[in-house]
């Protein structure tokens, strides 16, 4: 991969030039920009989203049970309404009703702080995301050709990414001045929320698509996957295999806690990851157009492999870095990647069904995920556990190799 593919991400023309080749379209451009400022929100809470928790009462338990409902509602819901889109033929309406939850969950939890009430933030948060990723998805997808889908969709987590860069960083400026004023903090994060809905009004619904009104209600996430190809179902059992031994980043960051580093730097090493994932997700998916999504998807597992092998052993604060400069480049090869490999193998006018069952399949296998990581660790130790993961992602390399997942389909 050239260099300058990554040096021209920030590059006064980089945009421009996309848009004079037909690959980055208005549409595209603006989701990108609504999905930066909505992570710009998130992450803005996500350093001090335990400390906050803990400050008004939550034991870690607890927490644990409200990270897990809140991921278990974002998972079943993404497939649900990402077929529901499909039948009412249209995307905009869940797109923009599926930020504006995410926003207004921001200054809830300014207001009140009982147990209830931030669980009905959290849980209001991932129903918006499971409302909008589906149809999301689908419209970059249908803003794409076959030959360009990796790259519109690395385009997108380039920007979505670089919000979870500059979120933490705003997070750590305003608690620096003042420290401890967590509510506030919540306020702010609603701006850019806010501000990521507004700029959904600027799209356009394109011509209806054709409505298929035998796709409806709260399971049919399982009625597509019984109706769909035989290509889609081998490559998400792969995909998803890996989900389930993939565990939540707090693990790693535990890790690094595990081993004496220091909580700022900590969070700087997250940052940096975040980074890196941002720079390198657009190169990455120009790239996987021209060696094909599956070399460049099975490039992303070998990385995690490295990752987590070398996790398992990592001590000092160089190691960590490295490792987490190696991570980022894995989250650029497959999260993407993932999503635009799968578009492939559907019918066009199932995208969203296609997209958003996967995507909640794999919310629920990251549950599980993260619970198999945490046994394997409590009853044996981290070590171990980084090594079953690392295994586990091999394993998946060589099913993905053995199958041929047919040819792509054209818009």
């Amino acid at each position: 991969m050239p260099s300058k593919s990554v040096t021209n991400l920030f590059n006064k023309d980089f945009i421009p030039n996309m848009a004079k080749r037909g690959i980055i379209t208005k549409s595209i451009l603006i989701l990108s920009l609504v999905s930066l400022f909505t992570d710009m929100a998130s992450e803005m809470l996500y350093p001090i989203m335990p400390l906050y928790l803990k400050s008004i009462g939550f034991s870690i338990l607890l927490i644990g049970v409200l990270e897990g409902i809140a991921e278990a509602t974002a998972g079943f819901s993404k497939g649900y309404f990402g077929i529901l889109s499909d039948s009412k033929g249209t995307r905009l309406p869940f797109v923009r009703l599926g930020y504006l939850l995410s926003a207004l969950s921001k200054p809830m939890l300014a207001i009140f702080t009982s147990v209830s009430w931030v669980f009905a933030s959290r849980t209001l948060d991932r129903i918006g995301k499971g409302i909008r990723t589906g149809a999301r998805d689908a419209i970059l997808a249908d803003e794409s050709t076959p030959e360009t889908r990796a790259e519109v969709f690395g385009f997108h987590r380039s920007l979505d990414t670089m919000g979870a860069v500059l979120g933490p960083l705003i997070a750590l400026l305003f608690l620096y001045f003042y420290p401890g004023n967590y509510k506030i903090l919540f306020l702010i994060a609603f701006v850019p929320g806010i501000v990521a809905v507004l700029l959904t009004f600027i799209l356009k619904e394109k011509t209806p698509l054709l409505k298929n009104s035998s796709k409806k209600g709260f399971l049919e996430s399982l009625v597509y996957w019984k109706e769909s190809s035989s290509n889609y179902k081998k490559l998400v059992v792969g995909l998803l295999a890996f989900a389930l031994f993939n565990s939540s980043d707090v693990f790693l960051l535990l890790k690094m806690k595990e081993a004496g580093i220091e909580d700022k730097v900590l969070i700087g090493i997250y940052i940096f990851y975040n980074l890196i994932f941002a720079l390198l997700a657009y190169p990455l998916g120009k790239w996987a157009d021209k060696i094909g999504l599956k070399k460049m998807y099975l490039i992303g597992l070998m990385l995690f492999v490295s990752v987590y092998g070398n996790m398992a052993f990592a001590a000092d604060i160089a190691s960590f870095i490295f490792i987490f400069l190696l991570y980022g480049a894995y989250a650029a090869a497959t999260e993407g990647i993932s999503k635009a490999w799968i578009s492939t193998v559907v019918n066009p006018r199932d995208k969203a069904s296609a997209i958003g069952t996967f995507s909640g399949l794999a919310s629920i296998c990251s549950l599980f995920a993260s619970s198999i990581c945490g046994l394997i660790w409590f009853y044996s130790n981290s070590m171990f556990a980084f090594l079953i993961s690392a295994a586990v992602a091999l394993l998946v390399a060589v099913y993905l190799l053995c199958f041929d997942f047919g040819k792509l389909h054209q818009n």
